[in-house]
């Protein structure tokens, strides 16, 4: 019983640090993404690509988070990342509000174009955690069971766009890309739906026609 008003306040306390967020990224005009994924699903892949194809076009920021090293962070590097700040959680399985809060003063706010949050891997305590994002995009691969979305529907109820990586793996398991997607919906009928192989790089244009066309929406003045 006692664990219940400490999750509320601890909850509580992140959404205001998250409200501040939020009107600082739209005060900039930063269109900020919030990428959650269970481990080895390929958020810095997905992320290394996206560099590479709109690094010239678009100006990124990019926060990765993981449990004990920088190893995302030095991989975005690598990849022509020019603003990426690693957070190290020592243990903790999501990112706070707080933990973004004192690695933004590091960015020039006022040039960025997009701002990705990698999340640390998991799918559940970060459902819990605004960021002060305008979206969760949640990030399932074929080497994943296709049931997903009905064990954590928290998440991908809290996802606007579902991204289905590794689809050049399909029949090497059961996995199955309708039922899956029909999974999603169940949870949220609303959530978008990218299939692509950050490998072969199939169907990455349509992830990056969606981040531009959001970007956009979002920032008619860019």
């Amino acid at each position: 019983m006692a664990q219940i008003p400490l999750k509320g306040k601890l909850t509580s306390e992140n959404d205001l640090l998250a409200a501040e967020l939020r009107d600082e990224f739209r005060e900039n005009k930063i269109f900020s993404l919030n990428l959650v994924s269970s481990p080895g699903s390929g958020k810095t892949s997905l992320l290394e690509k996206t560099l590479a194809a709109l690094g010239d076009k678009l100006e990124m920021g990019l926060i990765a988070g993981d449990v004990q090293t920088e190893n995302d962070a030095n991989r975005l590097i690598q990849a022509g990342g020019k603003m990426v700040r690693p957070i190290v959680t020592n243990g903790a399985c999501h990112l706070d509000a707080k933990m973004i809060m004192r690695v933004l003063p590091e960015f020039n706010l006022n040039r960025l174009d997009v701002l990705f949050i990698e999340n640390v891997g998991n799918l559940v305590c970060p459902s819990s955690f605004d960021l002060g994002e305008d979206m969760k995009v949640v990030l399932i691969s074929t080497t994943e069971g296709d049931d997903k979305p009905l064990k954590y529907p928290a998440m991908f109820r809290r996802s606007s766009l579902m991204i289905i990586n590794k689809i050049d793996l399909l029949g090497l398991s059961d996995f199955d890309l309708d039922r899956v997607k029909k999974h999603a919906r169940q949870i949220n009928a609303n959530i978008e739906i990218i299939e692509l192989s950050c490998r072969t790089e199939v169907g990455m244009e349509s992830w990056f026609n969606w981040l531009t066309g959001k970007i956009r929406e979002g920032c008619p003045s860019r």
